[in-house]
């Protein structure tokens, strides 16, 4: 015990106190200071900006299925196939993302009813390792479809990633044609497929599956693309507008069927469904 800690104790003060989490969030876009209990009940969007923060899986599912859904497990596959290593093995980066998870990869899928209305929903979470789209991404991608083409329901995607997994190198990439595959299925099945854009959506994710909807719906101010504004400025040599892969701009431009407030995203997603699958749930 240091000199500066006796006297600390000689005169009665108490150990700091520690809470469970912060009572605080900053925004990220407005840099507001947010009460952490208000902003989880706003759904994770900012008060005064109105910027939409990332949320997870879980929060997702049960923002837009009915209560009562089924999660389906995790598919099983071959990890680290191509035993990967830089600064870290990629299995000790897979252990330290499941340790702030409570799911084993980046896509998890819930089956259930929206507004009774039978639908499979299948989200993306950016806290996984960047919602990186590797084998296990796919799998489960296919495993909702299936699931979807089962039950005779709606396919939703709502899409959160920087892209394939690099650490899984061309198997990553093989990904796209798969999940291809199924959304045409879905379609020669005549069920719908619907995607929602949330921020990011990049890379091989906006490659493939995420721009193979019938209907495409971003929440505000999501950023959409597929290679970084800088790249792109720099290979084409010209400046790009202000806005460039934001939601609202590919909204303007026809790439995006409509911009969502993640309040209404359920209500919106039960108006679609009324039109595209009309027989609800028995």
């Amino acid at each position: 015990m240091n000199w500066f800690t006796r006297v600390r104790k000689s005169f009665g003060f108490g150990d700091k106190r520690t809470t469970e989490k912060d009572l605080w969030v900053k925004c990220p876009s407005c840099s507001e200071m947010l009460f952490q209990q208000e902003y989880q009940e706003n759904l994770s969007v900012c008060p005064r900006c109105d910027h939409h923060g990332r949320i997870g899986a879980d929060e997702r599912l049960a923002l837009l299925l009915d209560a009562g859904f089924e999660m389906l497990a995790q598919p099983q596959v071959e990890e680290d196939p191509l035993k990967f290593k830089d600064s870290k093995k990629y299995t000790d980066r897979l252990k330290q993302a499941r340790a702030k998870s409570p799911h084993a990869d980046a896509f998890s899928v819930g089956s259930g009813t929206i507004d009774g209305r039978a639908a499979v929903v299948g989200v993306q979470d950016f806290g996984f390792m960047g919602g990186s789209m590797g084998m296990a991404v796919g799998a489960a991608f296919v495993e909702g479809a299936q699931k979807a083409l089962e039950r005779k329901a709606a396919y939703i995607v709502v899409t959160a990633a920087g892209g394939a997994r690099m650490q899984e190198g061309i198997l990553s990439l093989m990904q796209m044609p798969k999940a291809t595959v199924m959304t045409r299925r879905l379609k020669e099945a005549g069920l719908p497929y619907i995607v929602v854009l949330t921020d990011p959506t990049t890379g091989g994710v906006t490659a493939s599956y995420a721009m193979l909807g019938d209907v495409h719906i971003a929440e505000p101010g999501a950023l959409i693309g597929f290679a970084g504004q800088r790249v792109i400025q720099d290979t084409i040599r010209e400046k790009l507008p202000e806005g460039f892969q934001r939601a609202e701009y590919l909204h303007e431009h026809g790439m995006v069927d409509m911009v969502v407030h993640r309040a209404n995203l359920k209500e919106t997603l039960a108006t679609l469904l009324g039109y595209l699958q009309p027989r609800k749930a028995a």
